[in-house]
């Protein structure tokens, strides 16, 4: 993939940060570089940065702009700024579990460092964070690999949401097989839910798909269930942002509607994402926090009103695909059926490719 989501620039524990805000795709593409941990965070609240691969590599190296602005020299103060910045960054995002994944390796990082001093701890917080980026775009890899098998040549795809290049790191989750099959001439289609009410879909996955001239559609979020029943789709890939131990996969509002209609029109449902997606102290989808989108999101479109003054407002960001709805959950180990339960990574003795 040509897009770059984000990167590390400049020289080791001197460089700075750089990412696409990703709120203003498709009509510009923006690069965003800086040193500060805040901006990491308002950048990840604000959706600048998303995908929750993406949002634990972004938080990763918000930790070392955290740490490296400390101003003191003992490793003890050093350490209680990574813990404050912890803090600050997990409170950006609640449903996404890869960013809590990130900030626990950083955190231990940093306190293997203790007594090195502030830039002994830097060092250490860097070298973590830039492995955890390394480590996503391998798995974006592997999972590509592994996923290439569930296309033939041909093959219609339905996409929910992003989980390409722009929200992972690499190049992507749900849409890493469709990149390996249309580097081998498969003649992949892709129809693009819109994904509101941010379109996600619209702007950014249609965006990256047309970038590596992947034949795209988009389509209103309505109009998935009826391109289903027309027999339109062949499969429907989705990423996720945290499955529970049960294989319950939390994923953008409007997943579910997509996973029921595959289901009643025979249809597989396929869900993409890397082993630090899974939450193996959840049991089940019960009991995935959801993240509430602000009421404006859904009341006004570029700053136009489009609903009553004082409407009342439901506004989830995510919901929960029930397991029983997965015909399979793809991860850099492989290829796992049903049942799940105990079989997920992480999860239980068994693992990888069934």
């Amino acid at each position: 993939m040509s897009v770059r989501s984000i990167e590390w620039v400049g020289e080791g524990i001197e460089g700075r940060l750089r990412f696409i805000d990703q709120t203003l795709l498709p009509g510009r593409v923006v690069y965003v570089e800086t040193v500060a941990a805040e901006e990491v965070a308002a950048a990840i609240r604000s959706l600048k940065v998303r995908g929750a691969p993406l949002i634990g590599i972004a938080a990763a190296f918000g930790c070392v702009l955290g740490v490296r602005d400390y101003g003191g020299a003992d490793g003890d103060g050093v350490l209680r700024r990574l813990d404050e910045v912890c803090r600050m960054l997990a409170q950006t995002r609640p449903t996404a579990v890869n960013l809590f994944h990130a900030l626990e390796r950083v955190r231990r990082a940093g306190d293997a460092a203790r007594g090195a001093g502030r830039d002994g701890v830097v060092k250490k917080v860097l070298e973590e964070a830039l492995a955890i980026a390394a480590e996503e775009r391998g798995m974006c890899r592997r999972i590509g690999e592994a996923g290439l098998e569930l296309l033939r040549p041909g093959m219609r795809i339905l996409t929910h949401c992003n989980a390409g290049a722009l929200a992972t790191g690499g190049m992507g989750t749900a849409l890493a097989p469709v990149y390996r099959a249309h580097a081998e001439g498969y003649g992949i289609k892709v129809y693009v839910d819109e994904t509101r009410p941010l379109l996600q879909g619209s702007r950014l996955t249609a965006w990256e798909l047309m970038q590596a001239g992947v034949e795209v559609t988009v389509l209103c979020d309505g109009a998935a269930a009826w391109a289903m029943r027309r027999r339109l789709v062949d499969a429907v890939l989705v990423g996720a942002d945290r499955i529970a131990a049960n294989g319950d996969t939390a994923n953008k509002i409007g997943t579910l509607a997509a996973a029921t209609a595959a289901r009643r029109y025979g249809i597989p449902f396929y869900v993409f994402a890397p082993s630090s997606t899974i939450d193996p102290e959840i049991e089940n989808g019960d009991g995935i926090p959801i993240e509430e989108r602000p009421l404006d999101a859904i009341t006004s479109w570029a700053g136009v009103r489009i609903a009553p003054e004082g409407v009342a407002v439901f506004a989830p960001a995510f919901d929960v695909t029930s397991a029983e709805l997965i015909s399979a959950i793809v991860t850099e180990e492989g290829v796992l059926r049903p049942p799940f339960e105990g079989r997920l990574p992480g999860c239980g003795s068994a693992r990888g490719r069934s």
